[in-house]
């Protein structure tokens, strides 16, 4: 058998835009390997919103029935002040007259879809588990990824004409890339997350932010009503602020907590239409996370090697799109790779297109992001009121929130008359 001399491109990280690029790879006819440290896959994590920016690329990724049965397509979109009366909403998705809607799914079996999706097209080969990136060289014929195989702790070279570095957070190709960043920023927030069955609210999928800037709760379904119970998965977050200056004591990022440590704050926050208290303490695990990012740099490329996702552009994820600028940027690249051929010339394509517009984005989700509002009607009665149209009128709130999907990438003109990010084969 003849070796199949297309040129490879090595993916560091099975996650969501690891898995995304593989997949980009396979529609360009670009071979594709995927390392990734876990030993096993599995379906982890808790609720995450895909914007129609993501979900167009999705869909044209051959994806739509498979997102159609993984979440729930969100109609509308809430601030709701510390009293429970609305600040703004508006209609979200197909209902705000996308062309794609708005998806709130689970993250873990978000990637499970990708990964089956990737095994079903690629081979079970492509994707290898237990290796994880520890570093990289760049070489005359393109470049050299060390890998650490867990099984038995070898470190083992594979080559390839480009390493995409989609390994998160703590990337490892980030940080040679950008030696002494040091970890990542924290910036006071912390969050507590779960998900428990409950009745629907609202529109039953709407995705509903209550509260000020210091302290609010965010409320989503992540699955569609159960006929029998009448309940729907719902994926909550509640947060607190508290000076950064002290640092975070809980020795951790990542922590599995019981609700005492949060749960006082928001005893009181019973409403006619959300029980918040019985909604947290009705959830068997909740788990904490301090609110993090990281400075943007000013550049993702370092010859043959990129950086995309979260190893990009870790960002506080006040607007809901990490994942789904994690997705862009998959396809991004792709267009690249297809348009310049598999090597440099492509990674600083994808660079040049998104480095400085993601960056100015991670800086106003570290500003406030869309929720920002908030912090105005804070500021202006406390966050207590009647009729919100005595605090802020609606063509101020209108006007933020324009501002901020133009930022995003998902203003609704411009995304439904792009053409398509990879234009579909002839």
């Amino acid at each position: 058998m003849t070796p199949d001399a297309r040129p490879v491109v090595l993916i560091a990280g099975g996650g969501i835009a690891g898995l995304a690029l593989a997949l980009t790879c396979h529609q360009i006819g670009v071979r594709a390997v995927v390392f990734e440290s876990v030993r096993e896959l599995q379906p982890l994590g808790v609720g995450i919103n895909l914007q129609p920016n993501a979900v167009r690329e999705l869909y044209d990724l051959g994806l739509a029935a498979e997102l159609a049965a993984l979440g729930v397509a969100t109609q509308e979109w809430a601030l709701v002040g510390r009293n429970g009366n609305d600040v703004w909403s508006e209609p979200r998705g197909v209902a705000a007259g996308y062309r794609w809607p708005q998806f709130s799914v689970h993250r873990g079996r978000l990637q499970m879809m990708l990964l089956d999706a990737v095994v079903e097209r690629m081979g079970p080969g492509v994707v290898l588990t237990g290796h994880r990136a520890v570093r990289y060289a760049n070489t005359a014929s393109g470049v050299t990824a060390t890998l650490l195989r867990r099984s038995d702790g070898a470190e083992i070279e594979y080559h390839g004409d480009v390493l995409v570095g989609a390994d998160g957070l703590h990337s490892a190709i980030r940080a040679q890339m950008h030696p002494g960043e040091g970890p990542p920023r924290w910036g006071g927030a912390v969050m507590w997350r779960g998900a428990a069955p409950g009745r629907p609210i609202r529109t039953g999928a709407s995705f509903t932010l209550v509260g000020s800037m210091e302290q609010r709760f965010v409320h989503y379904p992540i699955d569609d009503v159960d006929p029998e119970t009448g309940l729907q998965l719902q994926n909550w977050i509640a947060e607190l602020s508290f000076d950064p200056g002290e640092g975070w004591e809980a020795g951790g990022w990542n922590n599995r907590v019981t609700t005492d440590r949060f749960l006082p704050a928001f005893e009181d926050w019973d409403f006619d239409w959300l029980d918040i208290p019985a909604l947290i303490t009705s959830t068997e695990s909740v788990w904490e996370y301090p609110m993090v990012d990281r400075d943007p740099v000013d550049r993702w490329v370092d010859g043959s090697v990129a950086l995309i996702g979260d190893a990009a552009h870790v960002m506080y994820p006040v607007g809901s799109n990490g994942a789904s600028q994690a997705i862009v940027d998959a396809r991004v690249l792709g267009a690249n790779l297809s348009e310049h051929g598999v090597g440099p010339e492509a990674l600083l394509g994808y660079e040049s297109a998104l480095c400085e517009t993601v960056s100015q984005l991670v800086l106003r989700n570290r500003g406030a992001g869309p929720v920002g509002i908030l912090g105005v009607v804070d500021e202006r009665c406390g966050g207590v009121f009647d009729d919100i149209d005595d605090v802020i009128s609606r063509d101020e709130i209108e006007a933020y929130m324009a501002r901020y999907k133009q930022a995003a990438g998902f203003a609704i003109d411009e995304l439904n008359e792009a053409p398509p990010t990879i234009p579909p084969r002839p």
